[in-house]
Order: C-alpha cells, then structure tokens, then sequence
C-alpha cells in the first residue's frame, strides 16, 4: 500500500490558501443572495454584469493577498 497523502505545504501556502478560501465563501454568500433576490426573468442581462463585477472583485483581491505575502520591501542595493 502507497502512501497517498500530499505533502505539508509551507505555513505562508496553507495561510493564503485559507485567506481566499474565506474570500470566495464569503463572496459565494453574496452571489447565492443575489441570485435568490432575482425572478427567472431578471437572472440574464443585469443580473449577469452584477455576478460577473462580484467575481472579479474577488479575483482582484485574492491577488492582492498573494502579492501581499511576496513583497520584499524596498532594496537596499544602489539601482
């Protein structure tokens, strides 16, 4: 029998994959409201921009975590 368990991730990897996870749960949230605050009729059009506009938002800011945890601060060498 082989051991099938992936292997540890490093603490900053298993951080930032919690961060977007509670991200995209929370903004899961308020795309389920929308939804359900919509008749058939209303979910095309309007309705498509307002998910699509929540969806990149949560991009936007899952990328501004991860680039969160590499930032080096300033150099110290003369450029």
């Amino acid at each position: 029998m082989t051991d099938t368990a992936p292997p540890a991730q490093p603490p900053a990897e298993s951080e930032l994959r919690a961060q977007i996870r509670a991200l995209f749960l929370a903004e899961a949230d308020k795309v389920a409201d929308l939804l359900n605050s919509k008749d058939d009729s209303q979910l095309l059009g309007q309705t498509e921009f307002q998910l699509r506009d929540a969806l990149q938002r949560a991009g936007a800011r899952a990328l501004e975590l991860a680039l969160q945890g590499r930032k080096k601060g300033a150099t110290k060498a003369p450029v």
